[in-house]
């Protein structure tokens, strides 16, 4: 990959948060942005922010539901007939689905494995012999620090990204040949909305028959806290991916964040029965006795 070429870039999930701040900077840069909305409705903050940078010339705004195969071919397919290929496409869109797993339903957990992985395969699928026809590209997968370890709570968000990461591994060996690199990125929490105006909850989270309802309302309390006090600007999330999409050279994995690094660390040195332990005081109260 040129350094200093223009990229044609499809990035999925710009309504918000690391999709909507990335695609803007990379159109204020000169890149050929094609940001990908589920509702187009919802484009409104996307524009005004590349606006802002002076990069509206530069940003094409397509209609894709990633867990819609039907809607992601539509978008490529425009994509295509307006740049003839694709340099970079950073799997972005996704959402956590929070709640302890007796209170999910089996279709909490199917949207969130249609969106945070089967989304990006089906992505990449409709990319990769763009891809591999010039023998060269970049496939950036939006992953978590959720990829470390296990949370009480959040056991459908964790696990689908934990198959995005086994997945990517995979697939940075299978593209190498073709001269296609894949990266993985591993951000902390940020203020991208995930956690609030976007929060997603169990089908009986909220449910006061539910066993897990005092635990549920004391993380959902504690998550809050974090958010008003706590998180950083999604905005260092951005310039990482924006250095990703245009360097010649980069590694495979990219955690992001102190406390990403942090958590990285901690469960690589700390006995899980112990770490579990900790997570278990400073998250969950002890259920009373339920019928």
């Amino acid at each position: 990959m040129k350094a200093l070429r223009p990229r044609v870039i499809l990035i999925t999930g710009c309504s918000s948060g690391f999709g909507l701040l990335t695609a803007a900077r990379l159109s204020a840069a000169g890149h050929h942005v094609h940001a990908c909305l589920r509702d187009l409705k919802k484009r409104g903050p996307l524009e005004a922010e590349t606006v802002a940078r002076k990069g509206m010339a530069n940003l094409f705004i397509h209609q894709m539901d990633v867990a819609d195969i039907a809607s992601v071919k539509a978008a490529v397919a425009e994509i295509v007939a307006h740049e003839g290929f694709m340099d970079v496409l950073i799997n972005n869109a996704g959402f956590g689905i929070g709640g302890f797993f007796e209170d999910l339903s089996d279709a909490d957990w199917r949207q969130q494995f249609d969106t945070n992985f089967f989304g990006v395969l089906n992505v990449t699928r409709a990319v990769l012999p763009l891809m591999r026809q010039r023998r060269c590209g970049r496939i950036i997968n939006i992953s978590s620090m959720a990829a470390f370890s296990g949370s009480p709570a959040f056991s459908a968000y964790v696990s689908s990204k934990w198959a995005l990461e086994g997945f990517s591994e995979c697939l940075y060996m299978e593209l190498k040949p073709f001269g296609i690199d894949v990266v993985l990125v591993e951000p902390g929490s940020y203020r991208t909305g995930i956690f609030d105006q976007n929060a997603r909850y169990a089908q009986y989270f909220f449910d006061q028959k539910s066993p897990y309802y005092p635990m549920s309302q004391r993380l959902k309390a504690f998550i809050e806290k974090y958010i008003r006090r706590s998180l950083r600007s999604p905005e260092e999330v951005a310039v990482v991916l924006e250095k990703l999409s245009t360097s010649p050279h980069v590694s495979f994995r990219h955690v992001i964040g102190l406390v990403s690094r942090l958590r990285c660390w901690t469960v690589r040195h700390m006995p899980f029965k112990f770490y579990a332990w900790m997570l278990g005081k400073i998250f969950l109260s002890r259920p009373k006795p339920h019928d």
